[in-house]
């Protein structure tokens, strides 16, 4: 339906509608085109068309309405995303049949229109973005919205940096005051506050929103931090702080991973030779490292992959990690390298028993791996003296059995 659309030379005259005296009208045709938006095969030709310039001049506003407001940010969350954006630059074949590679976008580009048909380049309608009343109307709305609102402004203030040259820009406007704001949201800032009083779905969605917004914005702070001139301005050190903090909250595991990549950038600003030993590393170690690699031993379906991610625990606790051992049954984790001793290959095996030995050496881990059914998976390799029968032995003798 969305192709039949296009073809049919819808687009452009939506486009020219977003202009229309009539609010009704304007409201109308944003909801149209957020919905076309949603296919990725018409990403280009509503850039083409000249769609950025009126949407700019919606954002820049105070009076649009928040159904407008958010209608409009979808639209551009969607064209200005900085991930498919970097994916172009080293792309240049069809996708799904269509030939809407670096080429097809320089076509485009060559016939884009803005309203009454004046020549403009995608490029050209890019740069209305950096205009420092767009990116202030930005920073704004990151600091007031809600979190869905968040994450769709910090993923195209992401995409900004990408234009040149538009770091001194972001940086004059105080884009630290906005991604505080993010960080520090309820639902990340107060772990414990209000849980009892909410249903356990609600809280459980007021997190899921919360994690990718602060997704988002630590995307967008990772890549602020390969400006020099933003890490000359920031509070490393206060940044450093709230993100612990967040490291250690209750959000998804899968929208930490850019916490702790920021976390790590920040540390090393600031103390340029790290290690295990410095507590930046081993909190991300725990709280990152630790659950991610549990999680996909436990949820996996390639045997490579699980392999790969029990040796790699191995490895860590075997380093001496503090509270590594502490950290993996917390998270659960010996349910899963049980399952693996019973099911893995040689090497998985072998970090697995490896692993649960070194658990075993707190007496408050024995009821758990009992219960996992560690005794008769371990007495199986002991019995058949399949290959490391004797460290299945020892793991045994640990064990009150």
């Amino acid at each position: 339906m969305r192709t039949s659309f296009k073809e049919a030379g819808a687009i452009k005259h939506l486009v020219r509608l977003l202009d229309h005296n009539s609010f009704a009208v304007r409201s109308a045709v944003v909801h149209a085109l957020e919905r076309l938006s949603v296919s990725s095969s018409l990403y280009h030709v509503l850039e083409a068309e000249g769609i950025l310039h009126p949407l700019v001049c919606t954002l820049k506003r105070s009076e649009t309405s928040g159904s407008l407001m958010e209608k409009t940010l979808d639209i551009l969350a969607r064209i200005l995303d900085p991930s498919k954006e970097m994916k172009s630059k080293f792309y240049n074949g069809p996708v799904n049949g269509s030939k809407m590679g670096i080429d097809a976008a320089r076509s485009l580009d060559a016939s884009a229109r803005l309203t009454g048909d004046k020549p403009v380049s995608i490029m050209d309608s890019r740069k209305e973005l950096l205009d420092s009343t767009v990116i202030t109307r930005l920073i704004e709305i990151l600091k007031t919205s809600p979190s869905n609102l968040q994450r769709k402004v910090a993923s195209i203030l992401e995409f900004i940096t990408i234009i040149e040259p538009s770091m001194e820009t972001i940086i004059k406007v105080d884009v630290s005051s906005g991604l505080e704001a993010v960080f520090q949201q309820k639902a990340v800032k107060d772990k414990e506050a209000d849980v009892e009083g909410q249903e356990l779905d609600e809280y459980a969605l007021e997190l899921e929103e919360a994690g990718l917004a602060v997704s988002a914005a630590s995307r967008l702070l990772a890549k602020l931090l390969d400006s020099e001139q933003f890490c000359q301005k920031i509070d490393s050190t206060h940044f450093t702080k709230i993100l612990r903090k967040i490291l250690k909250s209750d959000i998804p595991l899968r929208n930490k991973d850019w916490v702790a990549a920021c976390l790590v950038k920040l540390c090393s600003i600031s103390s340029p030779n790290v290690d295990f030993e410095n507590p930046i590393n081993m909190e991300v170690t725990l709280y990152e490292t630790i659950p991610r690699l549990i999680e996909q031993i436990k949820l996996s379906l390639s045997p490579e992959t699980q392999e790969s991610a029990v040796v790699e625990l191995n490895r860590i606790i075997s380093e001496g990690v503090v509270d590594s051992t502490r950290a993996v049954a917390s998270e659960v984790g010996i349910f899963p390298l049980v399952n693996l001793i019973e099911q893995g290959s040689d090497r998985a095996v072998e970090a697995a028993l490896s692993i649960l030995y070194n658990l075993s050496m707190d007496s408050e881990n024995h009821s758990a791996i009992i219960a996992a059914g560690a005794v008769p998976a371990l007495r199986k390799i002991v019995l058949s003296q399949r290959s490391h029968w004797s460290r299945a032995l020892r793991l045994l003798r640990n064990l009150p059995v």
